[in-house]
């Protein structure tokens, strides 16, 4: 604890002042300067959480880049005992949270504090930061009216001891892997769904602090986590708070079009806001200009007649709603309780036989999976001795069927060893192999899903083989008369084509749906039998708790936030869910296992690493638009190179290559410090993505996938020296790895898009394959040794991941680095990169969930 007097730096502390999500604030004494200062510290129990550390430093970095009167100044970052510090102006006054709990402001002051906050927004959206967490808690006025925008470069915000005590509205979510960063009541959809956050959605965040200034109500409201979510994405807030107020209609439509769901149709700038508030404003003609005014360019409308088409776009955009609304009918008002707290990734769970209690699995706190026992009363919680298990399904005399060790799947599915246990305890018995899902008949004999053979299929009983598909099939259950089985199916491996189907026990199959959208979370069938129930979303709309009859046809139950899984349904028509927060981060590894947390990840995916193992090439996306950017491993802040995808680093780490986005492009050579980038000739040749392209040893010519107009795909081999590229694979096969001597090609022996897992060392130019033996299914190559004689790689879907140097010739493994970022949540580790196996580079996928029941549904 820091004591009065204390000196830390140059700075004498002499009193604490207020706390925050990670951090202390002091007023201190600069002795120096001979000034008073603020001194923002991270508490002594946190010093060693690489979280708040690095949430400290984008602060800093961000905030001390900016200059403005509407933004707190940074003077001075240090580290005093191993503890960080951040020094900055010290504000007199409160926040705005608390000018809120008095009630709404007028409606002159609280355009004036919007048109403050947009000036510090302009100033930080011209330097490319997004603020990403603005609520009015991050928001200061001061004793003489001047609003400070406080919390720049938010990375992450900790749970505070009590946060459970407080509203939902007052919750911080944050993810990783440019998922979702910021405080659910004030969030953007984007933000929420995971997607694409960019300046916007700071416009959207100030639209529901103006609402919240002119009303004295929350935009966004619910009881629950996912009232509050669902408001956000599916709601409006009630314009009944504005009229009520008499808020003119000229505001009213500034913060209806600031909250668009759809970052397109909001005001595309702060500028753009900042003009819209300055003109509309009662007094504008009496203040001072304080903006910048945008350049008028043809074709721009007068801001009148402007006004008129915004008021036209927010009436359609009404009457829309209106007409949606009613479209939904008699969709109820559902109730959801919430039932877990921890921190981790639920992967199934189930209703026991009397529907009192709940089975569930999940790995909590960075442990292991394990199963758990709830009663849904009291949230009593039991933890059954089953260690390292998955739920698959409860029979009628409570048997569990689990899967042992296995990973999470793509779907929310594991693959592995079938067992068998009690509820009430006892010895597990392991039954089958390479199973991914099973449910139990009325007498206690089990479906599965089961890979023979690169292949899934349905089996019941175990051994009698039901249906065969070409892709993936998961979440199978029985009917509640026993006689048919309900799964989803992914025949063809389409990313986001799924089927829902029925098959009986003589193997008849019916399909109920077709070219669904990704509805692999969950299924289950209605309490009467007579419909099957799943989160999915027909084509061109959004995932929603729909229902499909025996016929095909559909019905709307509940509009439901993307991330949500159904798990299972009582036959009082209560229906069990997860609503699971996906997010990502990198990280590096070197072989004397010290891990080092990539500050730099934000939305961006790992794609090489440099020869000395400091920098890290990444591949991010810029409103649909893919770039190449480079960051070292202690950067907060990447550097774009420029546009293109798939980029990989040349031999001697000085270059970048990136293939274009649209096909008909050209590829780049991008210079990683000084040089200007360099368009390849490819004449003649579309670009696909089947492989990344890959540098050859000599560091001259490297490979790309291409294919000549009317042809099948095929690699090439192309010459920075110039020349026409060389084909070197037989049309319709990937190129894959590529030795550095350029004459083999590593690949798997399956024809594209369909994996055999099995892998073959292909000559250049054609000739006969040469398997990898004894290498076990699942193994994902890396990069060749530089010797061409071994290749390094792991096996996907393992967490942690183990990377190891395998043998060509003869199939051995030399292990050499465990990959784990001892985090919770952590089910995937993902685009694993090296140069020669002494520092690897790595995404991984958290996923954060939690468990809750919803009833009142029809």
């Amino acid at each position: 604890m820091y004591m009065f007097g204390q000196v830390i730096g140059h700075y004498r502390v002499l009193d604490k002042i207020g706390s925050g999500a990670m951090g202390d604030v002091f007023r201190a004494c600069d002795e120096r300067l001979g000034r008073d200062v603020a001194l923002k510290l991270i508490r002594p129990s946190s010093n060693d959480n690489l979280d708040h550390l690095r949430r400290f430093e984008l602060e800093a970095r961000a905030a001390a880049s900016l200059n403005h009167p509407n933004i707190v100044a940074i003077y001075d970052v240090g580290i005093a005992g191993g503890a960080p510090y951040i020094v900055c102006e010290l504000l007199e006054g409160k926040t705005l949270r608390k000018h809120l709990s008095e009630g709404a402001l007028t409606i002159s002051l609280a355009v004036d504090y919007s048109l403050q906050i947009v000036q510090g927004l302009i100033a930080a959206h011209d330097r490319g930061i997004t603020h990403r967490d603005l609520k009015p808690e991050n928001l200061f006025v001061t004793t003489d009216g001047r609003l400070k925008i406080l919390d720049f470069g938010v990375a992450k915000l900790q749970p505070v001891p009590g946060e459970a005590e407080r509203s939902v509205e007052d919750l911080t979510t944050v993810t990783r892997g440019g998922a979702i960063i910021g405080t659910v009541g004030y969030m953007a959809p984007e933000q929420l769904r995971g997607k694409t956050v960019d300046h916007r959605s700071d416009l959207f965040s100030l639209g529901a602090i103006l609402y919240e200034m002119l009303t004295g109500q929350r935009a966004f409201r619910g009881e629950s986590e996912v009232d509050a979510i669902s408001a956000v994405l599916l709601e409006d807030p009630p314009a009944a708070d504005l009229e009520r107020d008499n808020v003119p209609i000229s505001f009213r439509q500034i913060v209806r079009h600031c909250l668009e769901k759809d970052p397109e149709n909001r005001f595309q700038s702060a500028r753009d806001l900042a003009f819209a508030l300055d003109t509309l404003s009662e007094a504008s003609s009496n203040r001072q200009k304080r903006i910048e005014m945008p350049r008028r360019r043809a074709g721009i409308f007068p801001w009148a007649v402007a006004g008129v088409l915004l008021t036209a776009t927010l009436l359609l955009t009404a009457t829309l709603l209106l007409m949606r609304k009613h479209a939904r009918g008699n969709v109820q008002s559902p109730t959801y309780r919430r039932l877990t707290f921890e921190d981790g990734t639920v992967s199934s769970a189930r209703f026991t036989p009397d529907f009192r209690a709940i089975v569930y699995s999940a790995a909590w706190n960075g442990g292991p999976s394990q199963l758990f026992s709830m009663a849904t009363d009291s949230l009593a919680t039991e933890l059954l001795p089953v260690k390292n298990a998955q739920l698959l399904a409860i029979s009628r005399s409570s048997e569990l069927a689990v899967v042992l060790s296995g990973d999470y799947g793509v779907d929310r599915m594991t693959t592995g060893m079938l067992a068998r246990t009690q509820l009430a305890g006892g010895p597990t018995r392991e039954i089958l192999e390479n199973v991914k899902s099973a449910d139990w008949d009325a007498k206690g004999e089990l479906a599965v899903v089961r890979r023979v053979q690169g292949r899934y299929r349905i089996e019941y009983p175990i051994g009698r083989v039901l249906y065969w598909s070409a892709g993936r099939i998961g979440h199978i259950r029985f009917s509640p008369r026993g006689d048919r089985i309900a799964f989803i199916d992914n025949p063809d491996l389409q990313e986001y084509r799924r089927s829902v189907s029925l098959v009986d026990l003589s193997g008849r199959l019916t399909l109920l749906a077709a070219d669904w959208k990704d509805p692999d979370s969950g299924l289950a069938w209605s309490p009467d039998g007579k419909e099957v129930w799943l989160m999915a979303a027909e084509p061109g709309t959004s995932r929603h708790l729909v229902a499909i009859d025996m016929s095909g046809r559909t019905r709307k139950i509940l509009e439901l936030p993307e991330d949500m899984t159904l798990e299972d349904v009582a036959p009082d028509g209560r229906v069990l869910v997860s609503l699971d927060h996906e997010h990502g981060g990198a990280a590096t590894t070197a072989r004397d296992g010290k891990t080092v947390e990539l500050t730099c990840h934000g939305a961006y995916f790992v794609t090489d690493i440099s020869r000395d193992g400091q920098t890290i090439l990444l591949e991010g996306w810029d409103r649909g638009t893919p770039f190449v950017a480079i960051c070292t491993i202690d950067s907060a802040l990447p550097v774009r190179l420029g546009e293109g995808d798939r980029g990989r680093f040349s031999p001697d780490s000085k270059w970048a290559i990136a293939i274009p986005w649209d096909s008909t492009g050209k590829p780049s050579l991008l210079p990683v410090g000084s040089g200007q980038p360099h368009a390849i000739d490819v004449t003649g040749l579309e670009t696909i993505y089947w492989s990344p392209p890959n540098f050859l040893a000599d560091g001259k010519r490297f490979t790309i996938e291409a294919k000549e107009p009317g042809h099948d795909g095929r690699t090439y081999l192309v010459s920075l020296e110039g020349g026409k590229p060389i084909p070197v694979t037989p049309e319709g096969l990937p190129a894959g790895l590529i030795s550095p001597d350029g004459r083999f090609v590593l690949r798997d022996m399956g024809a594209p898009g369909a994996f055999s897992n099995v892998f073959a060392v292909y000559p250049f130019g054609g000739g006969v394959p040469r398997p990898i033996p004894n290498l076990d299914p699942g193994f994902s190559p890396i990069r060749w040794s530089e010797d061409n004689s071994s290749v390094y790689g792991y096996f996907f879907g393992h967490v942690p991941a183990e990377v190891y140097k395998v043998n060509l010739a003869t199939g051995s493994k030399i292990p050499l680095q465990k990959l784990d970022p001892r985090k919770a949540g952590v089910v995937d580790i993902q685009e694993v990169v090296t140069r020669d196996g002494s520092r690897f580079a790595y995404n991984y996928k958290q996923v954060s969930s939690v468990l809750y029941i919803i009833s009142g549904l029809h």
